[in-house]
């Protein structure tokens, strides 16, 4: 039996044989690599929208969300 940790460096091992094996079938078949992957800019950074009404007034009370009531538990 193994532990742990051999297991998860036998699954790392295994994952970079199947990444190795998928980059030379793309090269054998002519594509580049990762041309099927649109390019994105690693650096740019992401706009985060808030959470609730977008459209949210200055000086007006947002939506209140519904509050869960609790319930009672039969037992079985």
């Amino acid at each position: 039996m193994t532990n742990r940790y051999q297991r998860m460096k036998m699954q790392r091992r295994m994952q970079r044989r199947i990444r190795l094996v998928v980059e030379e079938r793309r090269m054998a078949f002519g594509s580049g690599p990762r041309a099927t992957e649109p390019v994105t800019d690693l650096e740019e950074t992401a706009e985060i929208t808030p959470l609730g009404d977008p459209a949210v007034e200055p000086g007006v009370a947002p939506a209140r969300m519904p509050t869960v009531e609790r319930v009672p538990v039969r037992s079985a």
